[in-house]
């Protein structure tokens, strides 16, 4: 079930928050939490019952594990260390193992066989909704168990915290310790009225966000890409409108998501962590990781990069185990070499990074870079260049594809404007023409149409304060040291408070999004 969809919205939403507050009402929060259990496997069921057998079964086998290895770590025994090694070991590998089947399985077998020439190949295997996120959430609760830091007792609120429906999907990917002690507390002396207020208005503008913005943008980005993919020369303005398009469909697809994630928690009183934060704001490529998709950032830092050594075996050990890392999340989003090649131009992109914030402690100082507002725009403007060509990658059904737009992208093919576009530019157009700028009948509706949607796009992304900021007083997410606060006139006007002014933008608002809901989108992370 989508969260864009009229079964979510008109149905599911309403009957799920009404029950639960029902149920806390009169049977107390033990209820709630399983009247949640149960919605949100017919939630997770709805796309394919099939599968939550499979998620069942994820379920009590990491619950098994997890509680044995707490166990252990609890007991006080003195080689508990060298007996929980082989029970975390079994239990990450039986989640890796379920992954690596269902979503590298044909990927791997494809590639063995092309190297061997063998042509070796095996069905397409149906990959299972969330099944990256539900996996790394549950290893988290391995490893924090095997480190003493979680001790579940309660199947009932382990369940809850893999299941609950609203980061179930696409994340954020969260701790034990974030979400089970909210589901202790006493609902009777909470705020339930401004628990609905906020986290309805996190949704709407997320669900405004996703329907809107990012299905809008979506098309321009999809007829770019898939001329480069049948193999029709693209122009530079074309290329560039593409790509653009999908760096901004993806930014307000994810955002989106991550609000209505947000927001529908909220609703139930319960503070999800922050995923993302204005990313497309940094200065530099170490910020924009700060920033976007900050659980998975967490995740990889905590359980691949500083367990491989991170920093504490000198530079270049540590440049090797940043590009090991983001290579790995390139594959977590995806079983193809696009996605391989994306994490590692992050990974280059950091060690570049990391390099240049070392030569600045040699030349001003420890802790010290260029503050200057010219420096800051310059590092603003090269991480945001270096995001959206490795976009490219993430987008392109093939590396063939992607180097066919980088190269429309950096000028290989011809320029060319529409005809329209030299009536209104006088002697411009001669001058133009002078640089090998061609002028072509037809097309001046489009192209307004694409720079339109990136402009509006450009603005808010780079300029706008972001939902959080908007509702900061009453922290609807988990706090996140890397969130830096709005500041401006622009975010202290669009602040949200209660009141008749927001009321009526907010319905208006949902209103627009019901009607734009005749052709429902996946969100893109839903894929991964």
């Amino acid at each position: 079930m989508l969260f864009n969809s009229y079964e979510f919205l008109l149905a599911f939403l309403p009957l799920t928050l009404i029950g639960f507050y029902l149920a806390v009402a009169k049977l107390g929060m033990r209820a709630g939490i399983i009247w949640l259990i149960l919605t949100s496997a017919f939630f997770y069921g709805w796309w394919n019952p099939s599968y939550v057998g499979l998620l069942a079964g994820s379920i009590v086998g990491n619950f098994v594990v997890g509680t044995a290895i707490a166990r252990q770590a609890a007991s006080g025994d003195k080689n508990r260390g060298k007996r929980n090694k082989p029970l975390l070991a079994l239990g990450i590998a039986g989640n890796l193992v379920l992954l690596g089947y269902y979503k590298y399985a044909g990927f791997f077998v494809a590639n063995l066989g092309d190297a061997l020439g063998t042509g070796w190949s095996i069905e397409a295997i149906i990959l299972p909704l969330a099944i990256s996120f539900f996996t790394f959430t549950q290893i988290t609760f391995l490893v924090d168990s095997y480190r003493g830091v979680t001790n579940e007792p309660s199947f009932v609120n382990y369940v809850l915290f893999v299941l609950f429906f609203p980061h179930l999907i696409a994340g954020p990917i969260v701790h034990h310790s974030e979400l089970i002690p909210q589901f202790a507390r006493r609902f009777a002396t909470l705020p339930i009225a401004e628990y609905l207020a906020v986290g309805l208005t996190v949704f709407v503008i997320g669900l405004f966000k996703k329907v809107v913005i990012a299905d809008g943008i979506a098309p321009h980005a999809s007829v770019t890409f898939a001329a480069a993919a049948a193999g029709e020369t693209l122009e530079l303005f074309q290329a560039w409108s593409g790509a653009l398009a999908y760096t901004f469909q993806l930014y307000f697809d994810f955002s989106g998501y991550s609000d209505m994630a947000i927001g529908a928690s909220y609703m139930f009183g319960i503070r999800l962590p922050l995923n993302f934060h204005s990313p497309y704001q940094a200065t530099s490529i170490i910020e924009f990781w700060r920033r976007w998709h900050m659980s998975l950032s967490r995740f990889l830092r905590d359980y691949v990069y500083i367990p491989l050594g991170g920093n504490r075996h000198g530079p270049g050990r540590r440049y090797a185990n940043l590009m090991a890392t983001m290579l790995l999340g390139g594959l977590w989003h995806g079983a193809g070499w696009t996605f391989v090649l994306w994490g590692g131009l992050h990974g280059l992109y950091l060690v570049v990074n990391h390099l240049w914030a070392r030569a600045c402690d040699k030349v001003l100082g420890p802790g010290r870079s260029p503050a200057h507002p010219l420096g800051r725009l310059a590092g603003w403007a090269l991480t945001f260049l270096a995001v959206v060509v490795a976009w490219v990658f993430f987008r392109a059904d093939s590396l063939g594809t992607a180097f066919a737009m980088l190269g429309a992208m950096a000028g290989q093919a011809e320029i060319s404007l529409p005809m329209a576009f030299a009536y209104r530019v006088g002697p411009l157009a001669e001058i133009l023409q002078a640089a090998g700028v061609e002028f072509q009948p037809g097309g001046g509706g489009d192209f307004i149409a694409v720079w339109s949607w990136i402009a509006v796009a450009f603005a808010i992304a780079c300029f706008g304060p972001n939902t959080q900021q908007i509702v900061a007083p009453h922290e609807p997410a988990l706090p996140s040291r890397d969130a830096p606060a709005a500041s401006g006139r622009l975010a202290t006007l669009l602040a949200w408070r209660p009141g008749p002014v927001w009321a009526i933008g907010l319905g208006i608002g949902l209103a627009i999004c019901v009607l734009s809901l005749s052709q429902v989108s996946e969100f893109l992370y839903f894929q991964f």
